[in-house]
């Protein structure tokens, strides 16, 4: 009887778990470069098929030495995807959020000083993925934050201005540091360097990146490789409570939604 429940189940089972890994990986990759080559590659293993059904040798002889090299080729073109597909599955649960109380407020009053007087920042919020190679590149301060720090650091006569500021926990770990440029092909040509940064960077990392535009000062939020554009202060904090704090923030962020469907699509798009 059980090898009888087992001779059925077990079919179905390893069905789903297939259905599930294939669908993930194209959520995983939707909307980036390597979904166009995983469509490309779905189309060659069709044509594989058919060639096979139809026993042409020679055809079924070439893609077969194509897909041996490609498997290498796609691996090397697409390292920074997989690299960050491997460090999300491995990534475990922490407890390193930002207090709702005062470190929140002097975040939201540096930024709004930093808006009001047109400095151009780069403010990178740690998560659950470490950015300890991003933070040595920079210059290591490990310093309490203080409104008052950033905008010494972000000041244009200061030789930090240029580089981004990292803060892990409540504690800013370092400044000046270099974040990699996005890749994509997408962005319009007006979009500056600082929100490329932003962008880059929380493609490859669960980091939360806020970015001061210096022509405009003009407030946006890059979270997993999308940026949302022309915040308020107001919208800011409650943006930032429901991505730090899913739990407490929850009936706030669900309200600015409602106001602001907008906002929440994450587009790519440049700051005015």
């Amino acid at each position: 009887m059980l090898q009888m429940i087992l001779s059925v189940w077990r079919p179905l089972i390893e069905i789903l778990v297939i259905w599930v890994l294939i669908y993930s990986v194209i959520r995983f990759f939707q909307g980036t470069r390597a979904m166009q080559v995983l469509l490309g590659l779905l189309i060659l293993v069709i044509l594989f098929l058919i060639a096979k059904f139809f026993e042409l040798n020679s055809i079924i002889w070439v893609m077969s030495k194509l897909f041996a090299v490609g498997v290498v080729a796609f691996l090397i073109i697409f390292q920074p995807e997989m690299r960050r597909a491997l460090a999300r599955i491995g990534t475990t649960m922490s407890n390193s959020f930002l207090p709702l109380g005062g470190l929140m407020d002097e975040i939201l009053r540096a930024v709004d000083h930093l808006s009001r007087n047109r400095v151009g920042a780069i403010i990178a919020i740690e998560r659950e993925m470490g950015l300890k190679t991003y933070i040595e590149s920079g210059m290591m301060i490990d310093a309490k934050f203080s409104a008052e720090l950033i905008w010494s650091i972000f000041d244009p006569h200061t030789p930090t201005h240029d580089g981004a500021v990292i803060l892990s926990g409540d504690r800013i770990a370092s400044c000046g540091s270099l974040f990699p440029l996005t890749q994509s092909t997408d962005l319009p040509p007006s979009m500056g360097t600082r929100h490329r940064a932003a962008i880059g960077i929380t493609e490859e990392n669960d980091a939360i990146c806020i970015v001061i535009s210096e022509e405009t000062g003009n407030i946006s939020i890059a979270v997993s490789g999308n940026l949302t554009r022309a915040l308020d202060i107001a919208d800011l904090r409650k943006t930032l409570e429901g991505l730090l704090h899913p739990a407490e923030g929850k009936s706030l962020l669900q309200e600015f939604i409602e106001k602001n469907k907008r906002l929440f699509q994450f587009q790519r798009k440049p700051t005015p």
